[in-house]
């Protein structure tokens, strides 16, 4: 073996698993680290800023188009969300812009219309749509300026007609 430095302490089997753990060996525990106090702090913060954001902005009323009409104007500026049907024949579609307006009905009522305003790509199934779920805020002149629009499609999973078998008589 070589000579062991001053600060080196020579150790035998035995010394090394039996005991307390030598004082130049242990370390000290010097509490936690400021830094790390400030990264946890901050990265709480930010969770919980995430949290209300979301909480306050996810918030909408889901209305049919005859409650947006008996609620009127209580709701100007407000996000809601609105359930209806589209009306034949009012979509304006216009490309240059990327801007879909057409209007929306109450399904049980087909005299309550709603205009909307979507600035965004028009679906492909846009017209075969069973009924039209738009997410938005509503304008003072009544219009809807939407954000997400969903569509309802029919199902393709509707029973099939029964197959009608025909056979020839003798």
């Amino acid at each position: 073996m070589t000579a062991a430095s001053p600060s080196q302490h020579e150790f035998n089997e035995e010394e090394l698993w039996e005991g307390p753990i030598p004082a130049h060996l242990a370390r000290k525990r010097t509490g936690t680290k400021p830094q790390f106090l400030v990264a946890g702090l901050l990265l709480v913060g930010v969770i919980v800023a995430l949290m209300i954001y979301g909480l306050t902005t996810a918030t909408s009323y889901w209305l049919t188009v005859d409650e947006v009409y008996q609620r009127g104007d209580s709701l100007v500026s407000q996000r809601l969300r609105v359930n209806g049907v589209l009306v034949e024949g009012s979509e304006q579609w216009i490309a240059e812009e990327v801007t879909l307006r057409f209007k929306i009905q109450d399904e049980e009522d087909p005299g309550q219309q709603i205009s909307i305003v979507f600035y965004g790509p028009r679906p492909d199934n846009f017209y075969r749509a069973a009924s039209i779920i738009i997410e938005g805020e509503l304008l003072p002149g009544g219009v809807i300026q939407a954000d997400v629009l969903q569509l309802k499609c029919p199902s393709r999973y509707e029973e099939a007609p029964k197959d009608i078998v025909l056979r020839a008589v003798r």
